[in-house]
């Protein structure tokens, strides 16, 4: 019986040669049966001619701006033509046989919406031990909005070592089947960055699936190579979210508790916290990311990823 088809769509965004790793990692996997699109989310310097050289079985597309992390891969994902659809962060590398477990668990459990592999850090050089950075997530608190990832920054030593149903999938690498997509839609581009795949699991589960973690297939992830200096537009971001995300998933009187404790504990934490560090950036980011809540006003920190956008497509060997 032939594989069926799985489409990996990876986003670009100022950091080729990480893509490029990523790639590699790909044309090492033993599942052959893969279309491969790569995104390039409005990088300052096109990268086109050095990734189609490179990866002359690539689908390259890209926008002249940037859309956001559920933008550039919404945008790769009209591209697609698989039957599963593996979302992967281009700062990540897939290990042996990653792809085959994936498929084989989604075939294997019909009610199964999404899997991410286990996602350990990537390993400098010498270091003999791995670092778990998700084995599955907790479910987001109805009052504090706060969850935490399963295995964090815990050694591997093969404590996870079968799939389970989880809360959330990652966002580094996830796949999930095409008619999932065809009946609840896409990850939503109104986040831009943070909490688009949270809310997407929330949708998936809505629809009656389940979300899944498989730790027998494996990526490494290397953390924040294109957010970790980002600064205020981070703390912007994850603060308005995290609200954000709230208010599309709970209502009612858990709404209602997450208010008050929003605005009786965080806000004042948050506020007095920051003006003791003298971090006024995030200060200001975090103040206006709350109050974007109360107006949708775009501000110094917003980039609007609906905005009308130029797109640019090649295709290649498609």
């Amino acid at each position: 019986m032939p594989k069926p088809l799985v489409s990996i769509i990876t986003v670009n965004f100022n950091q080729t040669e990480v893509t490029c790793a990523l790639l590699e990692s790909i044309r090492r996997q033993d599942y052959q049966a893969v279309e491969i699109i790569v995104v390039d989310n409005g990088s300052q310097d096109d990268p086109e001619s050095l990734l189609t050289t490179r990866y002359p079985e690539i689908r390259y597309v890209r926008s002249e701006t940037n859309l956001g992390f559920a933008g550039g891969n919404n945008l790769g994902l009209q591209e697609t033509t698989g039957e599963f659809l593996f979302f992967v962060n281009n700062d990540a590398e897939i290990t042996a046989g990653c792809v085959t477990r994936l498929v084989d668990l989604l075939r294997q459990k019909p009610d199964a919406g999404v899997v991410s592999p286990l996602i350990c850090y990537f390993p400098p050089p010498g270091q003999k031990t791995e670092i778990i950075q998700y084995a599955g997530m907790t479910a987001v608190h109805a009052i504090t909005a706060r969850n935490r990832l399963i295995g964090h920054l815990e050694t591997d030593h093969g404590q996870y070592n079968q799939p389970l149903p989880t809360a959330y999938a990652h966002g580094a690498a996830m796949m999930v089947p095409r008619k999932i997509v065809d009946q609840v839609g896409p990850m939503s581009t109104s986040f831009f960055l943070y909490y688009e795949e949270l809310d997407w699991c929330e949708r998936i589960r809505r629809a009656g699936y389940s979300v899944w973690i498989e730790p027998r297939a494996r990526v490494y992830h290397k953390e924040s190579l294109t957010v970790k200096t980002l600064g205020a537009l981070k703390t912007y971001y994850l603060h308005r979210n995290r609200i954000y995300f709230m208010r599309r998933n709970y209502g009612g009187w858990k709404l209602a508790l997450f208010y008050v404790y929003l605005l009786l504990v965080v806000v004042p934490k948050n506020i007095v916290t920051l003006i003791f560090k003298a971090e006024w950036d995030n200060l200001r980011a975090f103040i206006a990311g709350v109050c974007w809540h109360f107006g949708h006003q775009q501000n110094a920190w917003e980039i609007p990823s609906a905005a009308p956008v130029a797109l640019r497509k090649k295709h290649f060997n498609a």
